[in-house]
């Protein structure tokens, strides 16, 4: 659809405003709510780009607001956010072709990360205090790819990783059904609930909105590079 300068001028302001606070958000450690900011951002993009492209002759290699969506969403088990860049990339087809990368590929090789995820937070319920080294044996697949995910759950306070045996025993920070405290990313009350509650959009029993929650946990680290 045609739009005026103006027009693509709000859109591109509002974008980078909420990018700027996904990007604070991711920072802070709150990727859920870095992921939920974002997203928000999707309805700016093509008239962001638009303006770029005519007015500063941008090229786009990949678009920050989808790339960060996209870099998290496995992360969080999050099928949803998923569904909603196909039905973005359906509604605007130009956002894709205006794209270097072919942004339809990389939501078909995200969704199929994410389901590889999904099966080693399933192993991870059933045997608490696996070893990392011993995940390709139960997986398939590449170490790396086992390893990256466990250190990535790592900081984001999901897993915990003890050093043992040359290698870390991988043990959830949380049980799905185990009762963990979240905040609303709308009102800001914190409330309790199942750990798998919270891993969707969630009514809040305060202000009643269908939002994501951010888990209050600390991530954890470690100081070891292996």
């Amino acid at each position: 659809m045609a739009m005026k300068k103006a027009e693509m001028e709000t859109h591109r302001y509002h974008y980078h405003a909420r990018m700027a606070k996904a990007r604070a958000a991711q920072k802070k450690g709150l990727f859920r709510d870095a992921v939920s900011v974002a997203f928000s951002s999707w309805e700016f993009i093509d008239g962001m780009m638009q303006y770029e492209r005519r007015y500063e002759d941008k090229e786009f290699d990949g678009i920050e607001a989808i790339d960060l969506v996209l870099r998290f969403a496995p992360l969080l088990l999050d099928f949803g956010a998923l569904d909603k860049l196909e039905d973005l990339l359906k509604q605007n087809r130009r956002i894709n072709r205006n794209t270097e990368e072919n942004l339809a590929t990389r939501l078909a090789e995200e969704r199929a990360l994410l389901k590889d995820i999904h099966r080693l937070w399933n192993l991870l319920e059933r045997h608490p205090g696996i070893l990392q080294n011993e995940l390709r044996q139960h997986l398939g697949g590449k170490q790396d790819r086992w390893r990256d995910v466990a250190e990535d759950w790592e900081k984001m306070g999901l897993i915990r990783r003890t050093h043992a045996d040359g290698s870390y025993r991988l043990a959830l920070a949380t049980r799905l059904g185990e009762i963990v405290p979240a905040k609303c990313s709308s009102c800001g009350t914190v409330s309790e609930a199942p750990k798998a509650m919270m891993l969707e959009d969630t009514a809040c029993p305060h202000c009643r909105s269908v939002v994501p929650f951010v888990l209050v946990t600390s991530p954890i680290t470690s100081d070891s590079k292996e």
